[in-house]
């Protein structure tokens, strides 16, 4: 690759799902027309992504969009957590006692978590990014190699590189001050990098999918924890609700080949008929679970943001809110850069966002992870013990607020777009 022909630009984020656009938007909107940005993604040849899944937008996660003009978008297709009920029992247990509950707000009218199907979403990041003049392509990285500079900063040292150039699936090559790998949980970027991940898989799969319901969830979510794993339900508009079901990996395959009445079988005995009759719809599909963090989070004019960066157990409903952390931290690092006219692609800036994001992202991987194994098992022992410990935890208003807000995404360093601030 020669960088003579290519296109000279500012940031180039390979993939287009919520990191990635959610960041192209926030760069432009704060660095307007000169800051040069292009997001890629085979997708984008669709016309708009299509993902039939639902997820959990956190408090935080909620002001970002709202900050960049995303959020009244899809406000009123989004549905608000009002409160959430945690449960311990088996599969065939008649009771589910509640050991756990949660009130929705973490201020008043402002509820910690909504939850929205992924489509909306996605084309009103779509409608966004376009409209601030993000360059969306309909293509992947090939590959990449740097530019470096003429001169040597001295004998022994290596030539200080100033771009990365970045050849794109449809031919063309763009040479960029950074690139960002957003593209998922198989980063090619991550890849191509030679950046490792260290993790495990837990010989489990979470089956997603939507029920109807004859009543009304009254924005309740429900968290039973069942010896293979959690069964979340997660309330959407109207009468309907979106599942998070985790099972073993050879039982996830066989459910969700079964037939319909089968299927409905197994959803009903998880799901009971406190909402009366239930009926699934549309796609069921199983993804593999497993925890995978990278050993490094950027390297040279890389940085990566998101399921390329980190992928946790979905038991706390964390996966996407941390992806969007990383693009609020990361879009804060080279925003304040580039207004002081310093390079956005720089080492300097790259550390200030691994610094920021490594520690937390850690941290949620090992309190994912220690809940997976202290709730997806069969020892009677450990649930009595955890019975014990949720049931203090209820009793304990301070303690109960906390994880609240903890779920929320505001505690600890919180990225000024996470607070609800432009850049």
């Amino acid at each position: 690759m020669t960088a003579s022909d290519s296109q000279q630009i500012d940031i180039l984020i390979a993939g287009g799902g919520f990191a990635g656009l959610a960041l192209g938007v926030a760069l432009r909107q704060a660095l307007g027309e000169s800051f040069a940005v292009t997001v890629a993604d085979p997708a984008f040849a669709r016309g708009r992504p299509a993902d039939t899944r639902a997820s959990a937008i956190a408090a935080a996660a909620r002001r970002l969009f709202q900050t960049i003009g995303v959020w009244e978008q899809v406000a009123d297709q989004a549905q608000p957590i009002l409160d959430m009920v945690v449960t311990d029992s088996r599969l065939n247990d008649v009771v589910r006692p509640t050991f756990l509950s949660f009130a929705g707000e973490i201020a008043p009218e402002e509820p910690f978590a909504h939850m929205i199907e992924n489509g909306p979403l996605l084309r009103a990041l779509m409608d966004k990014a376009a409209e601030a003049g993000v360059d969306l392509r309909a293509t992947a990285v090939a590959e990449f190699g740097y530019v470096r500079s003429a001169s040597e900063r001295s004998s022994n040292e290596e030539r200080v590189t100033h771009r990365i150039n970045i050849q794109l699936e449809d031919g063309s090559v763009v040479a960029s001050k950074l690139l960002v790998g957003a593209d998922g949980a198989r980063s090619a970027i991550r890849e191509q990098a030679g950046i490792a991940t260290h993790g495990w898989d837990y010989g489990q799969s979470g089956i997603v999918t939507t029920v109807a319901h004859e009543r009304d969830h009254h924005g309740r979510a429900e968290e039973h924890f069942l010896p293979a794993g959690p069964f979340a339900i997660l309330p959407l508009k109207g009468r309907r609700s979106s599942l998070v079901w985790t099972e073993e990996t050879r039982e996830a395959e066989r459910i969700i080949t079964l037939g319909d009445e089968e299927f409905h079988a197994e959803v009903e005995r998880r799901f009971g008929l406190h909402l009366g009759e239930i009926r699934a719809e549309g796609p069921r599909r199983a993804f593999p679970l497993g925890l995978a963090v990278a050993r490094s989070f950027i390297a040279e004019r890389i940085a990566l943001v998101g399921d390329a960066a980190h992928v946790i157990h979905p038991i706390a409903g964390q996966g996407l809110n941390m992806g969007l952390k990383d693009v609020a931290a990361l879009a804060e690092a080279i925003v304040d850069a580039a207004r002081l006219g310093l390079d956005p692609g720089s080492a300097g800036v790259l550390d200030q966002y691994q610094r920021w994001r490594r520690f937390d992202t850690m941290a949620m991987g090992v309190a994912t992870d220690s809940l997976n194994r202290l709730f997806s098992n069969r020892s009677d022992i450990l649930r009595a013990l955890r019975d014990v410990g949720m049931g203090l935890v209820d009793r304990a208003p301070a303690l109960k607020q906390l994880f609240i807000r903890e779920a929320a995404g505001l505690v600890g360093d919180v990225p000024r777009l996470l607070r609800g601030e432009a850049l």
